[in-house]
């Protein structure tokens, strides 16, 4: 088998992936639910939203939940698969209402001193400030991840 053809049955396995393809699909759903209600907040449509982290509802949380639940579905509940997914949801979870919230929040304050600065001609990169998650937005993301791969797969 020539090194192509390798690459192609690599890609074709993956797209035959249920348990991946669905965890994609909730990914997905939640960026385009997330940019609708910004949009809906904001008043006009930013496309950035479709890819930045942070808002309602967590896209993390929602792929690894569908993940995790999709594996329980296809491999079983009692299988170390379901084990392994659903501990690597649970920390990237803690994490996304943990750590980064906890990140977003000093970004705020820091943004904060340097536009107290900027008054002294002090100029530097404004910080991202939405880079954690509400444990709301990650309950939700999880939700959504859950109800998708039932849908799916169940």
């Amino acid at each position: 088998m020539k090194g192509g053809s390798k690459i192609s049955l690599v890609f074709l396995q993956i797209q035959e992936n249920p348990v991946l393809i669905t965890a994609i699909l909730a990914w997905a759903v939640a960026q385009v639910t997330k940019t609708i209600i910004a949009a809906c907040h904001e008043k006009r449509i930013n496309f950035r939203r479709l890819v930045d982290s942070g808002g309602m509802p967590s896209a993390h949380s929602a792929f690894v939940t569908s993940l995790a639940v999709a594996s329980g579905i296809t491999d079983g509940w009692d299988s170390t698969l379901f084990a392994l997914a659903t501990a690597f949801a649970l920390i990237v979870m803690y994490d996304a209402a943990g750590v980064r919230q906890a990140a977003g929040r000093q970004a705020r304050v820091l943004n904060r001193i340097v536009l107290d600065l900027n008054k002294n001609d002090f100029h530097p990169e404004r910080l991202k400030e939405l880079v954690g998650h509400t444990p709301v937005e990650v309950l939700t993301g999880a939700f959504l991840g859950a109800i998708l791969a039932i849908w799916r797969l169940g």
